[in-house]
């Protein structure tokens, strides 16, 4: 760039790459300049200087941080937490409320803020605050017939009740994350049509909430609800207290030095499977693209009673079994809130490894089903998160799996696996350029 634009000094945050940095200022990736090797593709050390040309004009949002990123994932500072402690002493309308729901029947609202908070891995005090500013639900009741059907602002027939409502905030929150994270995400747009630019030196856990509400109020309102004096952080601090000062406590949850552990190919040795989805949304339909798809090598379609065996990628301890899914926690704390955690989804009931379970590498996990939520075929989705934080597939700790390490494609399930100069495409069908087979010394 010419020597006349002027630059601007950023340090960099924790869970910062390269290619995101360059996007997030505008600039390419050989315009940054720093006093150490900037990793190409992977975690910068957090505060590590950076200098880089200040090309960004226009209206562009506050600086100013508002939410660690740690209040917004399922992070190790949300382990204390008791949802059900705290809604009961609030005796708000969320107290008492219950839904049906098609996988676990009637269910209260406290028990489905539980299952959003884990399954999406979303803080549970921010989906409380969410709810309560926008609906009043936690603390009293709702107040017209609106915050009833649709206490978290999203009008839509389809969407109608908190779970159905949560699903949707979870997926813009993780949206608005994620597509941070990676770079993705540039600029917010607004119920009246303005579109204004992120500040570049705004954090992930920031960005997911100014990126909520964008989606539901025009420009002068977002502004008096993200003002960190008032607004939703007002009542945030308000409800639980502040937020930067547990942050303290578990962040950086990227420390420095972080690397994927290694991690098998999760089926046997000499078996044929498909790469049937490559990186895509690690939980709800939108959101973290971190998770892959495998489907059994067998000329079978749709779903199907398998007999093939899914396996544990790594050591570690089963915390979560149930309704298609298996955790399994890699530092055997217990707590999928901490270090590194595997998700394996439709998992069949049958054979399905228990709760508790300690695992060693290659012990059985279950078999791959249309179990635990949409599925057109019989396959397990696959995933990894540390922290709390999904790790993206195709992030700068990209998912390597026996040497095969995950590529991205244009759209979600798109995507590839590689390993040395082998090339393995992820399409639905089981053709041939998707067939992964796990070598006997892998």
């Amino acid at each position: 760039m010419g020597t006349d634009i002027p630059n601007v000094l950023y340090y960099s945050l924790p869970g910062d790459s390269l290619p995101a940095v360059a996007r997030h200022f505008g600039v390419d990736v050989t315009d940054i300049l720093a006093e150490v090797e900037l990793p190409e593709a992977g975690l910068i050390n957090p505060n590590t200087l950076m200098i880089i040309p200040n090309v960004l004009n226009g209206e562009m949002t506050s600086s100013i941080q508002i939410m660690p990123d740690s209040e917004v994932v399922f992070s190790p500072s949300a382990i204390d937490f008791d949802v059900s402690s705290y809604v009961a002493a609030a005796e708000g309308y969320l107290n008492q409320f219950k839904e049906y729901l098609g996988s676990t029947g009637m269910t209260s609202g406290i028990e489905g803020v539980k299952r959003i908070a884990i399954e999406n891995s979303i803080n549970p005090r921010l989906l409380l605050a969410l709810l309560e500013y926008e609906s009043g639900w936690v603390t009293g009741q709702p107040r017209n017939l609106e915050d009833n059907d649709y206490p978290l602002g999203y009008v839509d027939l389809y969407y109608v009740g908190l779970f159905r409502q949560f699903m949707l905030a979870s997926e813009d929150l993780s949206l608005g994350y994620y597509g941070w994270r990676i770079g993705q995400l540039s600029e917010l747009t607004f119920t009246d049509g303005k579109k204004v630019r992120i500040a570049p030196d705004l954090n992930a856990g920031t960005v997911a909430i100014l990126y909520f509400f964008s989606k539901h109020n025009n420009y002068s309102d977002w502004l008096a609800i993200i003002d960190p004096n008032a607004g939703f952080m007002k009542l945030y601090e308000n409800m639980f207290g502040d937020p930067w000062a547990r942050a303290q406590k578990v962040e950086p949850l990227f420390p420095p030095g972080l690397t994927q552990p290694p991690l098998n190919l999760p089926f046997s040795p000499g078996e044929t499977w498909s790469l049937s989805g490559g990186p895509h949304s690690a939980f709800e339909k939108r959101g973290a693209l971190a998770a892959l798809d495998f489907a059994p090598g067998a000329d079978q379609r749709g779903c199907y009673e398998s007999e093939s065996w899914v396996l544990a990628a790594a050591s570690g301890q089963v915390v979560r079994s149930g309704n298609g899914i298996v955790i399994l926690d890699l530092d055997n704390d217990g707590y999928e809130q901490t270090g590194w955690d595997l998700l394996y989804l439709h998992i069949a009931e049958v054979d399905r490894v228990p709760k508790g379970t300690l695992l060693n590498i290659d012990d059985r996990i279950g078999h791959p089903s249309c179990e635990g939520g949409p599925s057109t075929g019989t396959h397990f989705h696959f995933a990894r998160k540390f922290n709390g934080e999904w790790a993206l597939a195709d992030g700068p700790l990209p998912f390597n799996l026996s040497g095969w390490v995950a590529h991205a494609g244009e759209l979600p399930y798109e995507g590839t696996m590689t390993k040395d100069g082998l090339v393995v495409i992820a399409l639905p069908n089981g053709s041939a350029v998707t067939k992964i087979v796990r070598q006997p010394d892998e």
